[in-house]
């Protein structure tokens, strides 16, 4: 537990650190854990406040089941530990021909104590590379025993506490209100990448933030793709395109999808609209506490395979949403796929969408909204309906 006030940029306050890490230190325990190598940036922002991207380089808090966390990281990033984290002890590896952070860490862990005992390591994150994680595993060989334990956090992190939900609400505001500016701005004859930054501008005008990746804005034959793609491209008078970004506040994410129609909607899509509207209604409908995450998909593939359109249909349908870093606004695992037994809880923050592409019109529809789980079924954050966007 630290001994500092919060943090001046720390996003919480210093008790909900502290009931975080209680939480983390009785699960380590219950695993036989000594210790833990914590490389996901999303964990350290949870646990402590950590703000920063240098997990792009070697980075590495260490957690020992007692005593203080010790962070070592780049020299660039020592300001933003003290001012954004709770981390009182932060170490500084510098880049040179013969920097060997790994081996500073393995220093750490003998000083703490923690050699000979079972550690655990987050595996599953950007935050470590293949060859970082190679330089790890030789500099502690023999020294400590590893085990991947990257959901000992990861699956507290699910289930959102009040505070981060008043984040998530928020973020459902600029969400709304930043699909509105890309509709305005989908005229003909500008460029797709008007409309992203209408996105961007409007989140960060009314007080939000970048979010962890651009946004889709995917227009004409384009509009079936499922990732954004390189390029501005000129809209035209009868054009279409999917819409799907992430609105960010403290880096909480939430994500919303819609197909913007310019001009005259045509029967193809209409009928489309009026599928994918079906489709993300019953799934809607299946979200609830005590089910499993994989009733949703089971509706989505219900009402589009009984519509004609399974093989338009994606294999998933949606995954959960957190306070995430770059490269992705996805929270996962886990994704909402049929046969996932996770069950939904109360404060599980989720983004079920539905998407058709079909490949041979080229024509696109998508519709999707973030939603947070409640004691009675979910409660939806997007006050858009589940209607085409005519420009």
């Amino acid at each position: 537990m630290s001994s500092r006030p919060t943090p001046p940029l720390a996003t919480f306050p210093l008790a909900e650190y502290d009931a975080r890490l209680a939480r983390t230190r009785e699960r380590m325990a219950a695993r036989g854990l000594a210790g833990l190598l914590l490389f996901a940036q999303e964990s350290l922002y949870y646990l402590t406040g950590y703000d920063t991207s240098g997990y792009v380089f070697f980075q590495c808090a260490v957690l020992p089941l007692d005593g203080p966390i010790t962070l070592l990281t780049r020299r660039p990033d020592v300001a933003q530990a003290r001012d954004t984290s709770t981390i009182d002890d932060v170490r500084v590896w510098y880049n040179a021909e013969d920097a060997d952070p790994a081996g500073d860490l393995a220093a750490i862990v003998a000083e703490k104590g923690l050699a000979g005992h079972r550690l655990g390591v987050e595996f599953a994150t950007y935050g470590l590379t293949a060859a970082n994680w190679r330089a790890v595993e030789h500099a502690l060989d023999g020294r400590a025993t590893l085990v991947d334990a990257s959901d000992l956090v990861r699956d507290q992190r699910l289930i959102k506490s009040p505070l981060e939900l008043a984040h998530v609400r928020e973020a459902g505001r600029l969400a709304d209100l930043a699909m509105e500016a890309a509709r305005q701005a989908a005229q003909p004859g500008r460029l797709s990448g008007e409309m992203a930054g209408a996105i961007l501008s409007t989140t960060l005008k009314h007080g939000g933030d970048l979010p962890s990746e651009q946004p889709i804005v995917n227009s004409g034959p384009r509009a079936v793709y499922g990732r954004g793609v390189l390029g501005a491209h000129r809209l035209e008078s009868d054009d279409q395109v999917l819409v799907e970004f992430g609105a960010s506040h403290r880096r909480y994410m939430v994500c919303i999808e819609r197909t913007v129609i310019l001009g005259r909607l045509t029967d193809e899509h209409a009928t489309m609209f009026r599928v994918v509207r079906e489709t993300m209604e019953a799934m809607i409908g299946a979200i609830r506490p005590g089910a499993p995450l994989g009733d949703i998909d089971a509706e989505h593939r219900r009402v589009l395979d009984a519509s004609g359109f399974g093989a338009d249909r994606y294999g998933a349908c949606g995954y959960s949403l957190g306070a995430t870093f770059a490269p992705t606004w996805m929270d996962v695992p886990p994704m909402i796929y049929s046969g996932n037994p996770l069950i939904m809880q109360p404060g599980m923050v989720l983004f079920p969408h539905a998407m058709l592409g079909a490949v041979g019109s080229r024509r696109a529809v998508g519709m999707g909204h973030t939603v947070i789980v409640t004691e009675d079924g979910c409660e939806q954050l997007s006050r858009l309906p589940l209607e085409p966007l005519i420009a």
